[in-house]
C-alpha cells in the first residue's frame, strides 16, 4: 500500500492537481492532513478531494476531524495517538470506515491496537524535513513495532526511492510519504516510481 499525506503549504504546484495526479497514478490512499483548517474549510476541501478520487482506487482518509470524516463518508479516519486516546469508543465505532493512528513507540502501538485501531502509521523512520532536529527511529525499531502488533503497520518519515529497499521484506503493510509527492515537479511519475519499486519482486 502507498499512502499520500497532504500538506498544501509545501505544494510546489496546484494542490488539487497534485492530488489528482497521485490518484490517477494509483496511490492507494490520500490522508487529508490540513490541521490548521477549521471544520467548514476542511469539509469543503474534503468534498473536492472525494470528487477527485471518484472513479479511481484511491481511498480518502480524513485526519483529525471525525465529524468531517463522517460528513463526507470518507473511507477512513486518521489521528495522532493522543487524540485517539481522547476519542470516545462509541463515536469511533459509529464511524463506518477504517481507523488509523500515528504511533511513535512500541507501547503506543500496542495500546492503539487494544483500543481498536485498524492500522498504524509508524515513524518517523528516516531523517525528514518535517521532523527537523529529531532523531529518526530507524528500521530496527519499525521491525519491533511490526512484531508486537497484529494489525497492519505503515511506515512514514523520510521515505524515498533510495532507502525504500530497506523497508521491504520486514512485514510492512505499506509506506506513507508527504513531501516526496507534495513537492514533486511530476507527482504522477513519482507515485508510479514508488509503486513500481515497492511492488517489485
Amino acid at each position: 500500500m502507498l499512502y499520500f499525506v497532504t500538506d498544501r503549504k509545501v505544494a510546489t504546484k496546484d494542490f488539487y492537481g497534485i492530488l489528482q495526479e497521485a490518484a490517477e497514478a494509483g496511490v492507494d490512499g490520500i490522508i487529508l492532513r490540513e490541521k490548521d483548517l477549521k471544520k467548514e474549510q476542511l469539509y469543503s476541501m474534503a468534498k473536492k478531494v472525494k470528487f477527485i478520487v471518484k472513479g479511481t482506487d484511491t481511498k480518502l482518509i480524513i485526519n483529525g476531524n471525525l465529524s468531517v470524516a463522517k460528513g463526507v463518508k470518507a473511507h477512513g479516519y486518521h489521528m495522532g495517538f493522543e487524540k485517539f486516546m481522547k476519542e470516545e469508543s462509541k463515536d469511533l465505532k459509529a464511524f463506518n470506515g477504517s481507523i488509523g493512528v500515528s504511533v511513535h513507540c512500541v507501547a503506543e502501538a500496542k495500546i492503539a491496537e487494544k483500543k481498536g485501531a485498524d492500522y498504524l502509521l509508524a515513524g518517523h523512520v528516516f531523517d525528514t524535513s518535517c521532523k527537523r532536529g529529531l532523531e529518526p527511529r530507524g528500521v530496527s525499531w519499525l521491525k519491533e513495532v511490526i512484531e508486537e502488533v497484529n494489525i497492519p503497520v505503515i511506515a512514514i518519515g523520510g521515505i524515498h526511492q533510495k532507502n525504500l529497499h530497506r523497508l521491504q521484506s520486514i512485514g510492512l503493510h505499506g509506506i506513507a510519504v508527504r513531501s516526496l509527492i507534495m513537492e514533486s515537479a511530476e507527482p504522477k511519475s513519482t507515485v508510479k516510481s514508488l509503486r513500481h519499486q515497492w511492488f517489485a519482486d
